[in-house]
């Protein structure tokens, strides 16, 4: 830790095992890293489990930055092993699930009650690094794929002990971010008629976030047949296999001709927006919360958006608030109305995460997870 005398800081961790991106288009690789000890707000957590998702992989080819090399990994859970001067939300011992969005309490947004939005969140201020003592950028500010990771305390949110890390973990990304776009961003509820568009991990969080909140009828809509039968084990009443039938009107078609109550765009492209945006019924909600590249642009009549009236929102990490979300939702699995088991298809060691991008890209799987 720092001392408060000198502020000199101590040998840090060495030895912890850790999957890196050094290139764009390089293999990752297994390397040694050094993990400080944990300065002021600080933790180190000794990770369990982490989910190997679709933002790693934009990470490892430079889709985010070029700030190489990278630490990879963020959908996490794990036991807090030491925390620094001034933690008082977490302890030596707590199993939590890390986030990304740990709310500063002071900025526009939270002042404003709505911390969800927070513009200023924390990490920690310390840089792990490569043995050679070159500092890493972290995915998401987290780093997970890792035996240990320093995060900022804030970004550790305690939950039930009981819960398998390997299911835990996937609340700190993509199954949140697809829970919360129906339930938080989207108000899904009880007779509602939810359409989701793509049915990766993102898209089946959203189907079983609209199956918990009541929705009577949900259509999964996908090009892979695999997919929508993955679907089905979350909540989906209906499938459309979007190759072989026009989303749109299979959806109208679905919902009394009149479109859907909430229509979700998991895979964020113009073309499925566009999709989303005139599937929905008239006063109806579109819901993007899969993440568009830079390039991409979107037209419509603004006739159109004038006419169709209802709600366009982005949802970001599904506008969760871990403190409140994490602990309620691990609580609904253990009770038997989450079904978050279905989404791990494999588990895999920390050697293994480059086969699992591959498998990710070609849809074999729906989520990978690391467990140490």
């Amino acid at each position: 830790m720092f001392s408060d005398s000198d502020d000199i800081q101590e040998v840090p961790v060495t030895d912890v095992r850790a999957v890196v991106a050094t290139g764009r288009g390089n293999p990752v690789e297994v390397v040694q890293i050094n993990v400080p000890d944990p300065g002021p707000g600080e933790a180190v957590v000794r990770v369990r489990a982490c989910g190997v998702c679709h933002t790693d992989l934009h990470y490892r080819e430079g889709g985010i930055s070029d700030d190489y090399p990278f630490l990879l990994g963020h959908e996490a859970a794990g036991v807090v092993e030491e925390v620094g001067d001034g933690v008082q939300n977490v302890q030596p011992g707590d199993f939590v699930i890390l986030n990304w969005r740990a709310v500063c309490g002071l900025c526009r947004a939270c002042r404003r009650g709505r911390p969800w939005y927070c513009f200023n969140t924390h990490n920690a201020a310390q840089p792990m690094t490569l043995s050679d003592g070159t500092p890493l950028s972290p995915a998401l500010g987290i780093g997970a794929f890792a035996e240990k990771t320093l995060v900022h305390a804030g970004q550790c949110t305690k939950v039930d002990p009981a819960a398998r890390p390997a299911v835990a973990g996937l609340l700190g990304c993509g199954v949140m971010a697809g829970i919360g776009a129906a339930v938080n961003t989207g108000a899904a509820g009880p007779g509602d008629t939810v359409a989701v568009i793509g049915c990766g991990g993102v898209g089946d969080g959203a189907i079983a976030g609209a199956n918990m909140a009541g929705a009577r009828r949900i259509i999964a809509v996908d090009t892979d047949p695999k997919k929508l039968e993955w679907a089905r084990q979350f909540g989906a009443t209906h499938t459309v296999n979007a190759a072989e039938a026009d989303t749109v009107e299979a959806i109208r078609e679905l919902t009394d001709g009149f479109g859907a109550d909430l229509v979700i765009d998991a895979v964020g492209r113009p073309e499925t927006f566009r999709q989303a945006f005139y599937a929905r019924d008239l006063a109806g909600t579109v819901v993007l919360v899969g993440v568009p590249t830079p390039e991409m642009k979107l037209e419509l009549p603004l006739l159109d958006v004038f006419g169709r009236g209802g709600a366009v929102k982005s949802s970001w990490y599904g506008d969760c608030l871990p403190e409140r979300d994490f602990p309620m939702l691990i609580e609904l699995h253990q009770q038997g109305r989450l079904p978050l088991e279905k989404f791990v298809t494999e588990e895999i060691a920390l050697d293994q995460v480059e086969e699992a991008f591959g498998k990710m890209h070609r849809g074999e799987v729906l989520r990978s997870v690391v467990v140490f």
